[in-house]
């Protein structure tokens, strides 16, 4: 039976969990296409490229599940997941992976609405009149 590797990643709010394994470059995410879950080449494109990078876009099935967020968000946890994966694959590739940043969660959240302005940062604007 052929090895499987799981991993998890997350971005923004959204989660990522997938299973890795011996294939021929299918990616299946919520049970669709990639394609026709993301509905955006650039989206498909972000979350492949550790793949791409390793040239393993053929070597591999992808079976993933992702909730929370929008789309770029549930990308982005699917990216960090691949690389993940890869990683238990394989320990030679964390080096190539860590080098180009797949392997760092991105930090960056909404930033809280505060009391006393009008959006995040935007306060009201002064008028002498």
């Amino acid at each position: 039976m052929a090895e499987i590797y799981f991993a998890a990643g997350s971005r923004k709010s959204s989660k990522a969990r997938i299973r890795l394994r011996p294939g021929n470059g299918k990616i299946v995410v919520n049970g669709k296409n990639v394609m026709d879950y993301f509905k955006r080449e650039d989206l498909v494109l972000h979350l492949t490229e550790p793949l791409r990078i390793l040239q393993k876009e053929s070597e591999f099935d992808v079976i993933a599940k992702v909730n929370g967020g929008g789309l770029s968000g549930q990308a982005g946890a699917l990216r960090l997941a691949i690389a993940r994966a890869l990683t238990e694959y394989n320990e030679g590739f964390r080096r190539v992976l860590k080098t180009q940043g797949f392997l760092t969660r991105d930090p960056r959240k909404k930033e809280r609405m505060k009391y006393g302005l009008t959006k995040r940062r935007r306060a009201h604007q002064y008028s002498k009149r």
